[in-house]
């Protein structure tokens, strides 16, 4: 690494604060590569062009395949691009001892982050057998989910059965996933009933054992998530486990994220609707400890989740303590919400957020440059971050940012 270079890059950027305005981020953002409320990456940029959100992150689950045409889209909107990833991995520790992590349902499972990643994106082996061998078990689960789906159908004489490979053809972009089958089901009901509203209700109330359909048949989402909840989720009759070669180590993935240039980032649970925390993060001062010591310089939010004031409390707590901070929607639900980030209830982000979303947007950026240029970027290929260096990204990535906007 030329250190002099790495230097130059941030001669004469000391000030953080020159009143520049801060621009919209939604930095964790699903695209059909995974599964997404977005018909397409199109569909995607579009809306958040139009909704003045200009700087935008791609976090698909397992896959960076969309990354090519997420930097294209982004290119002729004016949008400046992120690249992340999401995974799913597990801590056998917190496992045996019961503690619940940012999974509410399952101790020890652990989501996690990688912010800033090669563009175009490259990973060296063994981490690319990884990833791919991650993909391959979420891909065999879900295709044993649709044979004993399909059981329940014949059983109960419904009429039809699902083709799974059709869905993967139709549906995905290679990756599918728990939330692409019970689209699919619903789909293929509604095309059965030929979109009559009592037929629909009655075979999907056939299906529930006896429970009826709770939501409106116009409301797919509604329908979509009540097919998971009765047929997919545990106890129901479609279930199937994840294999455990689906859940890597948290170290393990943490070592992928960084050999293809990102950084190691963990996405907050927080508050659900009453308050409560899991067992990891109700300690704040705690959680921001044993973060820093399992080597996360970084942590996101999904804003729509959190009570405003309790959203403040963490994020501004973390930023102060030198992590990385960003928030973004996800949309990976089947509901259509807007790209402009706001707290629980629509309610907006205050300017505290804004400020601290954009800079932690602006360390990403400054981040993903660097890393392309093979300079140290504000975590090193060991996941070594310098916290008292990240102004000086901040500032580098303001202007990379200005540059695009």
């Amino acid at each position: 690494m030329n250190t002099e270079l790495e230097n130059n890059f941030f001669r004469d950027r000391s000030s953080n604060d020159r009143g520049e305005a801060v621009a919209n981020v939604n930095a964790h953002l699903h695209t059909p590569y995974s599964f997404s409320a977005f018909r397409d990456i199109d569909d995607a940029l579009d809306r958040a062009a139009a909704e003045n959100v200009k700087v935008v992150g791609i976090n698909d689950f397992y896959t960076t395949a969309g990354y090519d045409e997420w930097n294209d889209g982004c290119s002729r909107r004016r949008l400046y691009p992120l690249f992340g990833i999401e995974f799913i991995a597990l801590n056998e520790d917190d496992q045996k001892t019961g503690l619940r992590v940012n999974d509410p349902a399952n101790p020890g499972r652990t989501y996690i982050s990688g912010k800033g990643l090669h563009q175009p994106f490259r990973l060296n082996e063994p981490f690319d057998s990884q990833l791919q061998a991650v993909r391959e078990a979420s891909n065999r689960q879900v295709k044993a989910m649709c044979s004993k789906l399909n059981e329940v159908l014949e059983q109960k004489k419904i009429g039809f059965a699902l083709d799974f490979d059709q869905i993967v053809r139709e549906l995905t972009k290679g990756l599918i996933r728990e939330r692409h089958l019970a689209k699919a089901l619903r789909m293929k009901v509604y095309e059965y009933c030929q979109n009559d509203a009592i037929k629909i209700q009655s075979v999907f109330e056939l299906l529930f054992d006896g429970k009826p359909l709770k939501s409106s048949v116009d409301d797919w989402a509604g329908v979509e998530n009540e097919i998971r909840s009765n047929l997919l989720k545990a106890g129901g009759a479609a279930f199937v486990p994840e294999e455990t070669t689906a859940f890597l180590p948290v170290q393990s993935v943490c070592n992928i994220i960084l050999a293809g240039g990102g950084i190691p980032t963990y996405p907050f649970l927080a508050d659900d609707a009453k308050g409560n925390y899991t067992d990891f993060e109700n300690d704040l001062e705690r959680v921001s400890r044993q973060l820093t010591e399992r080597g996360f310089h970084s942590v996101e939010f999904i804003s729509t989740r959190n009570d405003l004031h309790l959203l403040e409390k963490y994020a501004e707590y973390l930023y102060d303590q030198g992590f990385v901070v960003t928030f973004g929607s996800e949309h990976n639900t089947p509901a259509m919400e807007p790209i402009l980030l706001s707290t629980r209830n629509g309610i907006p982000l205050s300017e505290k957020l804004k400020k601290i979303n954009y800079e932690g947007a602006c360390v990403i950026a400054a981040h993903q440059h660097l890393v392309k240029q093979g300079l140290r970027g504000f975590v090193d290929e060991n996941g070594f971050a310098d916290r008292s260096k990240r102004y000086e990204f901040v500032n580098l990535g303001k202007e990379l940012i200005d540059r695009v906007l």
